[in-house]
């Protein structure tokens, strides 16, 4: 594994350090960081991966891309939408296993087509530190051991570099790397699209924010 697929686990915990110091307050910050994530993720899968995705039209890529929207719809069932910076305050101090397994597995197939996809990997990496944020603020509302809380937190980090391992030496096939790709195009642009929609509270203009998400729109296409 190449060394620079293990910078979304640090970015994770990057966002963690971040979300404990300000705590309890969600700095305003977050928001920025994830207009600016989500438009540079939107920017990298329209200018880059979509052009690729669709040189070969033998596997019907836009079946796939909309199989992977439909899935992660299914996901945010379970994850209330953490992936795109919604946090929720627990009302029963249960540890929230469920949303960690769903976020995971998001994680883990937002990782395969890393190695091939470098303006991606960036794209990823700040999308990791909003939801390192996000996944902490909620880890730490909850009255369990901290040794359990890190676990869980670890466990969603590492997921993206397994994911991509997992698919280098496992799943690498030809036939299906389009499919693959479609599937995670069609995951990253409903998370994109949604942060994008939901930058701006009220539908109300507001200057910073539009700053960050043209900045992520340049930084995508200089790329």
């Amino acid at each position: 594994m190449e060394l620079e697929l293990l910078l979304p686990f640090v970015a994770v915990y990057f966002g963690a350090v971040i979300a404990l110091y300000f705590r309890p307050r969600v700095p305003f910050g977050m928001k920025l960081i994830l207009a600016f994530s989500g438009s540079f993720l939107l920017s990298i899968i329209v200018i880059d991966m979509l052009p690729h995705i669709f040189k070969d039209k033998a596997f019907n890529p836009g079946i796939w891309i909309m199989m992977g929207i439909v899935f992660q719809i299914f996901l945010e069932f379970f994850s209330k939408g953490a992936e795109h910076g919604h946090t929720h305050q627990s009302t029963n101090n249960k540890f929230p296993w469920i949303l960690i397994a769903s976020l995971s597995i998001h994680a883990f197939v937002e990782g395969m087509p890393l190695s091939n996809q470098p303006e991606l990997l960036i794209g990823i990496i700040v999308h990791k530190i909003p939801i390192g944020m996000v996944i902490t603020l909620l880890l730490w509302e909850v009255k369990t051991p901290i040794t359990q809380k890190l676990v869980a937190l670890s466990v969603f980090a590492l997921m993206t570099p397994l994911g991509n391992f997992v698919w280098n030496t496992a799943l690498n096939f030809e036939s299906i790397t389009i499919i693959i790709d479609a599937i995670v195009v069609g995951i990253l642009l409903h998370i994109s699209t949604t942060i994008l929609f939901e930058s701006s509270e009220g539908h109300v203009f507001n200057v910073q924010k539009f700053v960050a998400i043209l900045a992520g729109i340049f930084f995508a296409a200089i790329l």
